[in-house]
């Protein structure tokens, strides 16, 4: 329970219980993370089915922001970072890393935030237009993602968080979360998108930073996240379309 609590802690913005935890119970609270996401799905698709009782863009619009104010922001400041990184390195990878670690903000990484909430903003109006029930299944899918990185891909940062759950991760937890989305795949196959998206982006780390970071992580939920609402909207229209 420690180790959950602390996973809410660490990913969300909701009060939770004093508790005393070391590095051990930090790097292993990965383990948590989809339970984690079921909870901010949860809160996200009845923002969003309120705010659709409106009009189905003040849902999308209630959705977002409830998504936001819910995780504070992490995952999108670590998409911010790795877009400033990637927009100056040219290349270099120790000046990617450099620019990562920066607490300021730069143009590249205005630009993805208000690109990744764009993206979010009309795929989750697309997506309830259907049912808003699939959000809850989002940042879930998502949040499997960093157990599977985790496994792939080496730490670059020492004392990091990439190098905090390395190891972490066993290979029971791939397989329970594996088959639980396995699960809920048979109420909603778009969400057999989900490994594929992961790997994706396993491939896409290791090329652009050979390895991954806490803010690689972050980056790497928020496009998962962004692939699935896309996965659900393409499945909407689908089987809203004429036969």
């Amino acid at each position: 329970m420690k180790r959950l609590v602390v996973a809410f802690g660490f990913l969300t913005r909701l009060p939770m219980p004093r508790v005393e935890a070391g590095a051990d119970d930090f790097a292993t609270a990965i383990r948590f993370y989809p339970i984690v996401g079921l909870a901010i799905g949860a809160l996200v698709a009845a923002a969003g089915w309120a705010g659709a009782l409106v009009d189905p863009w003040t849902g999308a619009c209630a959705a977002l922001l409830t998504w936001i104010a819910v995780t504070g922001a992490l995952h999108l400041d670590g998409l911010a970072d790795l877009a400033d990184g990637l927009g100056a390195a040219h290349g270099d990878r120790t000046r990617l890393l450099a620019v990562m670690a920066d607490p300021h903000i730069g143009s590249f990484g205005v630009v993805a935030i208000v690109a990744q909430m764009i993206a979010k903003l009309v795929l989750l109006h697309a997506v309830g237009l259907t049912a808003w029930w699939l959000v809850i299944l989002v940042p879930f899918a998502a949040r499997t993602g960093p157990l599977t990185w985790a496994v792939l891909l080496p730490p670059l940062r020492a004392g990091g968080l990439g190098a905090a759950v390395a190891g972490a991760v066993r290979s029971r937890d791939l397989v329970g979360w594996g088959l639980l989305l396995a699960l809920a795949a048979v109420a909603a196959p778009a969400l057999l998108a989900v490994p594929l998206l992961i790997l994706a982006v396993a491939a896409w780390l290791r090329r652009k930073l050979g390895g991954v970071t806490g803010d690689a992580h972050g980056a790497g939920i928020e496009l998962v996240e962004t692939g699935v609402l896309l996965a659900f909207a393409i499945a909407g229209t689908s089987a809203g379309a004429p036969g």
